[in-house]
C-alpha cells in the first residue's frame, strides 16, 4: 500500500492582506465576484452583507478610480437587465484571482519555513496564548507520578525552578500531557503568597520558589507584588495593603513565593502536526 503524503498545512504564524494600488482589496474584488457570479448588485450586496447603498457606493468609488468602468447597469432585455462587468471589470478580476493564489502561497511557503524551525515555533506559540491569569509561565514537563485519583506533574522552567501542578487522571489523559511536552502553567495571583523569613520548612504548600522583589503597586486596599526567580521568571502576588507595609516590601528584597499544587492550571502546547 503506497505511503500517504502528509497534507497537513503549516499554522498561520504569519498572515496579509492583498492591497492593490493602497485600494483594491478583497472587499471590493469579493463585490465584484459576487455580481459576476449573481449578475444582481442586490444580491451581490447581501452575499457580501453590504446594505444596497454601500455596495454601489464601493461601485461607484472603484467605477470613479479606474481608467475604464468596472461595472455598469443594463437595462431591459429577456432576464430584465441587472448588473454586469464590464471587460475591464472581468480582467481585473481575473488579474486578483491569479494574484491572491501566488500571495497565498508566498504565505504558505513563510509559514512552512517558520514551523521549521523549533525556536521559532515555541516563541510563537507562546505568543498566541491568551488568558486572564495575571501569571503565565512556560516550561518543560519533567516527571509524572500517577495516584489513584490525580497526577503531579512536575514543570521545569528556563531558569531550572521546578512548579508542580496537580490535576485528575482524565484532565492528564484529554490533555495528553507526557515527559518532556511543552506546558503552559497559569497562576492567578491571588494563590501565591509571600513570606520574607528563612526558607520555609513547615508549610503545606508545594512549590516554594525562592524570589526577590522588583516592585509593589499599591490601591486602597490590596498591593501588586511582582517578583523575580533565579531564573528570570516574574510572577505577581495579590496580597492586603497591610501585608505589604508590614513586610517592609521593598525593590531587591528576598522573599518566597508559595502556593499549593492545585494553583497552578496547566495546559500543553502541542507540537506542530502532532498531537502534546
Amino acid at each position: 500500500m503506497p505511503k500517504q503524503k502528509n497534507t497537513l498545512k503549516a499554522p498561520n504564524w504569519v498572515e496579509g492582506e492583498l492591497r492593490l494600488a493602497g485600494a483594491l482589496d478583497s472587499r471590493i474584488i469579493g463585490l465584484l465576484r459576487a455580481i459576476n457570479q449573481t449578475g444582481s448588485l442586490n444580491k451581490a450586496a447581501k452575499q457580501m452583507g453590504l446594505s444596497y447603498k454601500g455596495a454601489w457606493q464601493i461601485i461607484e468609488r472603484a467605477n470613479n478610480g479606474s481608467p475604464k468602468a468596472l461595472v455598469i447597469t443594463v437595462t431591459g432585455g429577456s432576464k430584465g437587465g441587472g448588473t454586469c462587468l464590464t471587460e475591464a471589470g472581468r480582467s481585473l478580476l481575473d488579474l486578483f484571482t491569479d494574484l491572491e493564489q501566488q500571495h497565498q502561497r508566498f504565505l504558505d511557503q513563510v509559514n512552512r519555513k517558520l514551523s521549521e524551525n523549533l525556536d521559532t515555533v515555541l516563541l510563537l506559540q507562546r505568543l498566541v496564548v491568551k488568558t486572564s491569569a495575571k501569571n503565565q509561565i512556560f516550561g518543560k514537563v519533567t516527571s509524572i507520578e500517577l495516584g489513584a485519583v490525580y497526577a503531579e506533574v512536575t514543570v521545569n522552567l528556563k531558569g531550572g525552578e521546578k512548579i508542580i501542578s496537580s490535576i485528575s487522571l482524565t484532565s492528564l489523559s484529554e490533555l495528553g500531557l507526557k515527559v518532556d511536552s511543552d506546558a503552559v502553567l497559569l497562576i492567578n495571583s491571588v494563590d501565591i503568597m509571600l513570606i520574607i523569613d528563612s526558607e520555609p520548612t513547615k508549610i503545606s504548600a508545594r512549590n516554594r520558589l525562592s524570589c526577590s522583589i522588583i516592585r509593589v503597586q499599591e490601591d486602597a486596599v490590596n498591593a501588586e507584588v511582582i517578583v523575580l526567580l533565579p531564573g528570570g521568571v516574574t510572577l505577581v502576588a495579590m496580597i492586603t495593603q497591610q501585608s505589604a507595609q508590614t513586610m517592609e516590601l521593598i525593590p531587591g528584597k528576598p522573599a518566597w513565593a508559595l502556593f499549593k499544587s492545585n494553583a497552578p492550571i496547566i495546559g500543553c502546547i502541542p507540537a506542530i502536526n502532532s498531537i502534546c
